[in-house]
């Protein structure tokens, strides 16, 4: 039997099967990675940390993205 993880993605709830990394998650939503601070259960994520760190059910991930303008 397979376990389903729901998480919350910048206030939006997400159901999944499978295991994966912020990274993973980063890359599936297509976002530009230089340009990203992730909260990750409310704390700053650090970019090195994320390919280590997987998905569990429960999680609240916020992604802030950063925009020039003038």
């Amino acid at each position: 039997m397979t376990k389903i993880q729901t998480f919350s993605l910048n206030g939006q709830n997400y159901s999944s099967q499978n295991r994966f990394t912020i990274f993973d998650l980063l890359k599936y939503f297509d976002y530009n990675l230089s340009l990203l601070v992730i909260e990750y259960n409310n704390y700053i994520c650090p970019k090195n940390n994320w390919k280590k760190i997987y998905i569990n059910s429960n999680d609240k991930i916020e992604i802030v993205t950063i925009v020039g303008g003038g």
